[in-house]
Parts: C-alpha cells; structure tokens; sequence
C-alpha cells in the first residue's frame, strides 16, 4: 500500500510516497534556508507563501508516475509547527483526500521523526527510548508501541537546535547555526572552555543558560581566543547533556534500545559519540543525513500506522500548532 505525505510544519515543503511504512518511494524536499537565511531565523509569513508556490508541483511530480488506485491514504502533518504552514498542508491534504476519495490521516510532526527510522532500519520495533532533537524541540520519551508514548523530559525553554543558532549568531556564523557551527568546531578543541550543565539530576533539559555562558564568556574573552574552540566547547556540552539525559532514562526504564531523531542529529559529533554508545552495549538508531530534518517520508511512515489502526481524520480537522507527544489530536474533532 502507498500512503502519500505531506509536511509543512515550518520552513521545509515536502511530498512523499512510501510503500508499506517501510520503503520510500519517493520524497521530495524544497528547503527554505535561502529565504530565511537573511533574517537570520524562519518568517513565519514567507514560509506559508512558499509552501504555497511549491507544494502543488511538487504533489504533481511525486504522483506522476503512479497509479491512483494504488494510493491508500494521504497523510498530513497537522502539528505541531507555524498555524500559517500547517494550514496550507492540511488544506491541500483534505482536497486531495475529498477529490480522490481517500482517507485522510493526520499525523503528530514530533512522533513523525522517530518514523523516519522504520524507513532505514528493517529490524526496529518499540519499545524504544526516544530523543527529539531539532531547532524547536527537545524531547525525551518512551515509544511504548504504535500511538502510546511516555513523555520523560523536555526542555523548559530554548531546544538545542535554538541554543545552536543563538550561538552561532553571537559568534558572527552564518544561519543556519546548526551546521556552521559543525563545521567550525572541527577546527576547535572541544575542551578548551567549560560551560555549565543546568538541570542534571532530572531528564528535563534547558540550554537557555549554556547560550547566556557562552555570550559572557564571549564578551570578556572575544579578542584573545578563537571562534572554532568556543563553538567546539558549547557544541560539546550540549552533546554531553544530551547523552547524560539519554543514559539516565534508559538506567531508569531498563531500555537499551534508543533511538534518536530531528534535524540536531546531523551534527557530526553527536554521530561520532554515538559509537561510544554503542560500545556501551546500546542498540542505537538514528537516520541517515537525509532523513534527520523535516521530510514527508516520515509522515506517511507515520500514517501508515495512523490507517492500520483505523484513525482516519475527518475533513473537519484543524491545525493544531502547539501539539505535544501523545496527544490524541482527533479527540478535538468532535
């Protein structure tokens, strides 16, 4: 069975067909970083219009080559993400679904993430130990099975992917922070400064006071050390919490098996200390470079699973910006 995705929860628009929940078809992905690049962050406003230009096109050559019939379902992320964004998704989902008599599945852009590694690994099924890492979040959760999760802990304010652009700006890298500040580090020591830890003996994270030590010590030492060894500290610290956070949960639920997502796992450090975790005796799953950031394969991963369990969305649904993990969004549809 195809299921076709859609996702425009922020600044990427993206189309896909995946076979089964398992193997991709197809999937499209136009990236905005060019046109957010000079305001140094995503405008809200200038997302929705580009999904606008972009998503008709790219639905078209995505289903181009296949037959309709063979199409099961049309999955859509519904939230969370920018209203205006979600909307413009959700509007093209329901017409396509209303057109082709289709079901509709919505889809929760955070679980989303963790579907991207049913796509790349044949073997993997929950329970699974989960850790959300991207621009706008930051979570750590027990996937129990298909549509039951355990939340463990969050961030109490800025998520690491923010941490990594707010640090980058105050260095004078370019947007996105995320990988200039990659690129400079490997030129760094990653332990020539200290920055604090916050929060350590909870699973909850907060980067917002790493962010503040780095601008401090920034300010007072800016003209005597160099930028590639303060973005190499910040970037291993952030790292170190991370896994920190990662090993406790899995010493307090007896999990082995972890499973990271989000666009903040490209980093090519976190993927070289991940090999630390598997000599720990870990079975560690985490995508392909491709597949870590906002893409429309793992919302029809996703929503494959929606439709196997029969959660088909009415055509009343809405957006829904500020969903969490396991909520159950079609509870509000009445």
């Amino acid at each position: 069975m195809l299921i076709l995705g859609i996702e425009t929860s922020c600044d990427e628009t993206s189309v896909a067909l995946v076979e089964d929940g398992r193997k991709i078809v197809k999937n499209l992905v136009f990236s905005q970083v060019k046109d957010h690049a000079p305001y140094g962050g995503v405008v809200p406003e200038i997302a929705s219009r580009k999904h606008l230009e972009t998503l008709l096109p790219l639905i078209d050559e995505v289903v181009s080559e296949v037959n309709l019939e063979d199409i099961g379902g049309i999955a859509v992320t519904v939230g969370p993400g920018l209203i205006g964004s979600l909307v413009i998704g959700l509007m093209f989902a329901k017409t396509l679904s209303w057109i082709w008599k289709k079901p509709l599945l919505g889809v929760n852009h955070l679980e989303a993430h963790v579907y991207a590694l049913f796509l790349e690994y044949e073997g993997i099924v929950p329970p699974l130990l989960c850790l959300l890492v991207s621009g706008g979040h930051t979570e750590l959760f027990l996937f129990k099975d298909h549509g039951s999760f355990e939340m463990l802990g969050e961030t109490r304010d800025d998520a690491a992917g923010e941490a990594f652009d707010k640090v980058a700006r105050l260095l004078g890298l370019p947007y996105p922070g995320g990988p200039a500040i990659d690129e400079v580090s490997k030129r760094g020591n990653p332990y020539f400064a200290e920055f604090p830890y916050p929060l350590e003996d909870v699973l909850d994270f907060s980067f917002s006071g790493i962010k503040t030590a780095v601008r401090h010590f920034w300010e007072r030492n800016k003209h005597k050390v160099k930028v590639e060894d303060v973005a190499a500290s910040f970037q291993r610290k952030v790292v170190e919490i991370l896994l920190d956070k990662l090993r406790k949960a899995s010493s307090l639920k007896g999990i082995n098996k972890v499973a990271l997502a989000g666009g903040v796992v490209a980093n090519s450090f976190l993927r070289e200390k991940l090999k630390e975790l598997q000599a720990e005796g870990f079975e560690v799953y985490y995508p392909s470079l491709p597949l870590c950031t906002d893409n429309a394969a793992m919302v029809a991963a996703a929503g494959y699973h929606e439709l196997r369990r029969g959660r088909i969305a009415p055509l009343t649904i809405t957006a829904y910006p500020n969903l969490k993990i396991g909520e159950d969004f079609l509870r509000f549809c009445g």
